[in-house]
């Protein structure tokens, strides 16, 4: 099967690598719009050539689009129109409803498959990609009635290939549900580090940072180009998200201040996301997917 993998960062790399080793893929065409980016997939044969966007769309029995989702938005419609009948065509963008607006009306739009593998590091550009990076993992599907079955079966056997488990929501649901569990996150590391930055004496701070301060702040390394766009595109519910927890913030700010008693019972109420992340060793699949109902209820 001929793949061609539009974005061969972090993302598009690492499906890149697992269709390679269990051979899903037969030959793999990558397309970059960063020229070093390209040279060096090709360097560490991430994938066997790299090719224009028309040629490589035009080849392609699967096109994979693993780029910044405002460039989703504009070449998804002009990958569509330049595939072959019978191609199938899906993205890895972390939000759905304004990608899916697009081509909404587009004659294709049945060759189309609205995807969100739930798996990430804050590492960029080719070799940053990863085996087995999403073995485990959910993938989240969208929309799926508006796919034909024949390209939906195609994605899901390629997620099913990189090891993951898929879920199936309408493209606002999967919005929703990621401004908590996965953009909500992002932005509080991006604050965190902006008030550790702020402080006089910040290499002090630093010098005694340990495993905590930095588990927390790490996704503030993540991309600004990739996560910025993600920000925008999802603004409703990231805001949504943000006053939530800027309001449980001030609840934890006035207990410390004024009320020991209620600052023990927040942090006792905290403690119980271990029954919902299931316990000392959670299964990744399990917590995403209960954190996922939670809030879609």
């Amino acid at each position: 099967m001929n793949v061609s993998i539009v974005g061969l960062g972090l993302i598009g790399g690492s499906v890149a690598r697992d269709l390679r080793k269990t051979h899903f893929a037969t030959h793999l065409i990558g397309v970059d719009a960063n020229e070093a980016h390209a040279k060096e997939a090709l360097q560490i044969q991430l994938v066997d050539e790299i090719l224009p966007l028309t040629e490589a769309t035009s080849k392609a029995d699967l096109v994979i689009i693993a780029i910044p989702v405002n460039r989703i938005r504009e070449i998804l419609p002009q990958v569509l129109d330049q595939i072959q009948p019978g191609t199938t065509v899906t993205d890895l963008g972390s939000t759905k409803q304004r990608i899916v607006d697009v081509v909404e009306n587009h004659p294709k739009r049945r060759n189309y498959i609205a995807a969100h593998p739930m798996s990430g590091t804050e590492n960029s550009g080719p070799s940053a990609a990863l085996e087995g990076l999403f073995e485990g993992k959910i993938a989240i599907i969208c929309d799926q009635e508006k796919s034909g079955p024949q390209h939906l079966a195609l994605v899901e056997k390629m997620f099913q290939t990189l090891g993951m488990n898929i879920a199936y929501m309408s493209a606002d649901e999967q919005d929703h549900s990621t401004a908590y569990i996965s953009h909500l996150p992002h932005v509080v590391a991006y604050a965190l580090a902006n008030a550790a930055m702020a402080k006089e004496n910040r290499h002090i701070i630093f010098d005694l940072a340990s495993g905590g301060f930095n588990s927390t702040v790490r996704l503030a390394k993540s991309t600004p180009s990739m996560w910025g766009p993600i920000f925008q595109d999802n603004k409703k519910y990231i805001i949504e998200s943000l006053d939530t927890y800027i309001k449980h913030l001030k609840e934890f700010k006035e207990s410390i201040q004024k009320d020991e008693k209620q600052m023990y019972q927040l942090m006792e109420n905290a403690t119980k996301i271990r029954e919902v992340l299931g316990g000392a060793n959670p299964s990744l699949i399990k917590n995403e997917e209960k954190i996922i109902k939670l809030y879609t209820k």
